[in-house]
């Protein structure tokens, strides 16, 4: 075997281990349930060192990732939460945790099953693995370092709130995904999905191209049948690309609808916390286990009277819900950049649900799109592309980033690490392995540019950086996604978009709107995936919940525009960077 060929196995080990790993049938439900407090148990309050074991892995195992064994005479592969609830119930299965990542998992397990066993169960998730972010809190024996070497050994202060919210819920943390490291806010040009922690995130559908990020490594596991759900976040495109680069559904929610309190911040005023799954359904059941109020996050203060009064779950669906709706096609604004292929395919899907009842209106523009949408792709920075950096969104991220940081870095235990110039230093003392300067290694070809970019602004919150926020949240809200529902005498329940073309996204992102993607179909050229998504107005999450669920039923029973399984295609790949490969984006 080639020393190249190696290191590619050791860099996918994570991902293949997960995929591979035999389920473990516990024997939990015959012990005592104790009277330790579930949540509480699961909390690790001293430093620790992670070990990931290695296996022997070839290239017709990672072939077969998709058609796991039986498990105790049941098929795991492609099985939704509600059909796991299913074989656990019927004692056909127990939880699956997989042991390289969490060691505690098959404890965790254990104790679900035996809660089970008595007639405990806490809803949806109960004893479903899950996988979280690199950049979500963690209080056990997991680390949280955001991709990067000088997270690593660092203690958090506690659990983030969602993964609190999880372990509540009675979900079984499997471990943490791998990302684009610090979730694309070190480089402007770099390998996206690679970490110094984590290496290359590689898509099942294409493993040379671009997987899609920042939380690439959530999304992949979920395409994989690693596990039935993941959590990731976004600041700009980070939930909904991944999830549309691998033939998954995410959502991104409203900003303020899910804490970020024990996320590794980027922007407060951008960040969200989003979920994947196969089916809806499996990404709204981990969606209604982690919004909410926390005092720890303020912003999750304006939902108040916003939300349903029982649970997103309600708000789900089927194909007949379609008869009356209205949608628009926001056509010069986003359509326009997607290539020829994308638009046939996607409109195939548009004339399918205009024949379940829908009514399509075309032209339906952000008024504001000829100054904020980049004619060549997603560029965050645009406005100052233009001349005008008091109308880029990257003006007001890059100081957030300095500012957020800081706070986040304060409450951490076991390491130096305190701001973004602690972090610059600490890349250039291990300057190969961060990338630290241009070219230096291949994933980090601008090296941290993006870093240097923030720690020049020191955290001024000057005149321009308000400026730019107030100029972006304008044109993209009340000036953007608002005036395009309310185009011309019509009322429109969404806006359908095709979030190959990362513009899109893009301008959810400032307004802080929802999206959602469902998967579609693949490119020719590429094998790679892309989808079509709703995007709202602020908190209208439960409405496009109630339109994705019913468009997904109506691909379902088409059987076409749906999800297709990955075809490994450029196995093996040693490439990094990875191809930069999206059509329009």
């Amino acid at each position: 075997m080639s020393q190249a060929r190696l290191r590619f196995l050791l860099a996918c080990r994570i991902l293949i281990l997960l995929a591979l790993a035999w389920p473990i049938l516990s024997d939990g439900a015959r012990s005592s349930l104790g009277e330790v407090d579930f949540h509480g148990s699961q909390l690790l309050n001293h430093s620790f060192l992670n070990q990931y074991p290695l296996q022997n892995i070839t290239s017709d195992s990672v072939r077969s990732l998709n058609t796991l064994d039986l498990c105790n005479g049941v098929p795991i592969e492609e099985a939704t939460i509600d059909e796991l609830q299913g074989y656990l119930s019927d004692g056909l299965t127990a939880s699956s945790p997989v042991l390289q990542v969490n060691p505690d998992a098959v404890k965790i397990a254990r104790r679900t099953d035996a809660e089970r066993a008595v007639g405990l169960v806490r809803g949806p998730l109960h004893g479903i693995p899950f996988l979280v972010k690199d950049n979500i809190a963690s209080k056990d024996r997991l680390e949280t370092a955001a991709g990067s070497l000088a997270l690593v050994g660092s203690v958090v202060p506690r659990d983030s709130f969602v993964v609190a919210q999880l372990r509540k819920a009675g979900a079984v943390l499997l471990g943490k995904s791998t990302l684009s490291e610090w979730a694309d806010a070190r480089s402007s040009n770099y390998s996206e999905g690679y970490s110094a922690t984590g290496g290359q995130a590689r898509s099942s559908y294409n493993l040379s191209v671009n997987p899609g990020g920042s939380s690439s490594g959530s999304a992949i596991a979920v395409a994989n049948n690693v596990v039935a759900f993941a959590i990731g976040t976004e600041t700009d495109g980070s939930v909904i690309n991944p999830a549309e680069r691998n033939a998954i559904v995410g959502i991104k929610p409203t900003v303020g609808l899910v804490s970020r309190a024990g996320v590794v911040p980027e922007s407060l005023h951008q960040d969200s916390v989003g979920t994947f799954g196969r089916t809806l359904r499996d990404a709204v059941y981990a969606l209604d286990a982690i919004y909410g109020v926390d005092p720890l996050d303020n912003y999750t203060s304006a939902q108040a009277g916003k939300t349903p009064e029982g649970r997103y779950g309600d708000s789900l669906s089927n194909r007949f819900t379609l008869r009356g709706s209205k949608f628009g096609l926001p056509w010069l604004s986003f359509w326009a950049f997607a290539d020829e292929e994308q638009q046939s395919i996607l409109l195939d899907l548009i004339d399918l649900i205009k024949g379940a009842g829908a009514t399509i209106v075309n032209g339906t523009e952000i008024p504001s799109y000829q100054s904020t949408v980049s004619p060549s792709g997603w560029n965050w920075d645009y406005g100052t592309t233009r001349g005008y950096p008091n109308e880029s969104e990257y003006t007001y991220i890059k100081v957030d980033f300095y500012n957020n940081l800081l706070t986040y870095l304060s409450e951490l235990n076991n390491t130096t690490i305190r701001s973004v110039e602690d972090v610059v230093k600490f890349n250039y003392d291990h300057a190969y392995a961060e990338g630290a300067s241009p070219n230096l290694n291949p994933a980090f070809a601008s090296g941290q540019d993006l870093l240097l970019a923030s720690l020049a602004t020191r955290g001024s919150m000057n005149s321009t950086y308000w400026e730019a926020l107030k100029f972006c949240q304008q044109s993209t809200r009340e000036n953007g996604i608002d005036a395009a529902l309310r185009h011309g005498n019509h009322k429109l329940d969404a806006l359908l978009v095709p979030p190959d073309v990362g513009q899109s996204y893009q301008i959810a992102a400032q307004a802080g709107y929802p999206v959602i993607t469902l998967p579609a179909y693949v490119h020719s050229l590429s094998g790679m995936p892309f989808g079509l998504a709703l995007m709202g107005t602020a908190f209208s999450d439960a409405t496009l919940i109630k339109y994705a669920s019913a468009i997904e039923d109506l691909q379902m029973n088409s059987q076409s525009n749906r999800r297709t399984r990955p075809q490994w295609l450029g196995l093996p790949a040693e490439n990094i960077p990875v191809t930069y490969q999206c059509f329009g984006c």
